[in-house]
């Protein structure tokens, strides 16, 4: 799903396409795709673009008389610029938005439709959509600290919550557990202030330096690779492939169909953190530590 830094780049490449811009049309290749009636999409047509924003991890086109074009794309849709009136690509394809200066395709990989589009009148109804959560990035450590011990949640999840925390999923939180030191399933109030001041840098590092990064990488060119997974990463999608930082072995944790990464040395004193599916099936005899890991394995491969 592309999360803050993705968005982030996203809106940088648009701004400089279409800001000043006339939205001529909006093409539905998907029935299901534009989740709002009211305002009726024909609302968006002629109107010029005067700015874009972010709301969690959704973009906002701003167009005159504050009329809002906003985009979800959810865990697998994607943005990609074209020459104006450009043909969609196959079953991919959920929209295409024609602007006087080009055109920006919408596209889903899969068969579950999950992205959306939303028209909006006003800023109050703009607001319907923003989850609320905290932007990191425009915090101090004390607000970092009130959304954080609002509630007792594992890490993980309090990251990933868009109520609590801005524009992060599954892809950023491991990265930035990781940067802190800090278990996945360790408990939102458990931490210690020194524990707390670790996180919020390590939170806003992550994001900046990922912004940065991505946005070298496009080099003024539309984004066209976003993907959650990335060279570079320190540990997602990196399951047992070795830690940048101390050469143990990633290790995850897997439910439903999300998956988190971390590396057991760095992040929880060696201890391996219990796979549900895993731990069902190995009930006692679950290893649980590295070392009884590995001694598992060469078992195995001996």
């Amino acid at each position: 799903m592309p999360e803050l830094p993705d968005v982030a780049v996203y809106i940088e490449a648009l701004d400089s396409r279409i800001r000043g811009a006339r939205l001529e049309r909006v093409r539905l290749f998907s029935p299901f795709v534009l989740r709002s009636v009211d305002p009726p999409l024909a609302a968006a047509a002629g109107r010029t673009v005067t700015g874009l924003r972010r709301l969690g991890k959704r973009i906002v086109l701003e167009l005159e008389d504050e009329i809002f074009l906003i985009i979800h794309l959810m865990i697998a849709g994607r943005l990609h610029w074209r020459s104006a009136g450009a043909r969609p690509p196959g079953k991919i394809a959920l929209a295409a938005v024609d602007f006087s200066s080009g055109t920006l395709l919408m596209t889903e990989a899969g068969t579950k439709r999950r992205a959306a589009l939303h028209l909006a009148r006003g800023e109050v109804a703009l607001r319907e959509h923003d989850p609320g959560g905290l932007e990191v990035l425009e915090a101090d450590l004390a607000a970092f600290r009130a959304a954080l011990v609002k509630e007792s949640h594992t890490l993980k999840r309090v990251l990933t919550d868009p109520r609590v925390f801005s524009g992060i999923g599954n892809a950023y939180s491991d990265e930035i557990l990781h940067r802190a030191r800090l278990s996945p399933v360790k408990l939102s109030r458990q931490l210690t202030e020194e524990e707390i001041a670790r996180l919020f840098e390590a939170t806003r590092q992550t994001l900046l330096d990922w912004i940065e990064r991505l946005r070298r990488e496009a080099g003024g060119e539309f984004p066209e690779g976003v993907t959650a997974f990335r060279e570079g990463m320190a540990v997602h999608g990196r399951y047992r492939k070795p830690c940048p930082q101390c050469g143990a072995p990633v290790q995850r944790i897997v439910y439903a169909d999300n998956e988190t990464n971390y590396c057991a040395r760095c992040q929880s004193g060696g201890k391996l953190l219990a796979d549900r599916a895993l731990s069902r099936l190995l009930h006692r005899d679950w290893p649980r530590t590295l070392e009884e890991l590995e001694e598992r394995r060469r078992g195995v491969s001996s």
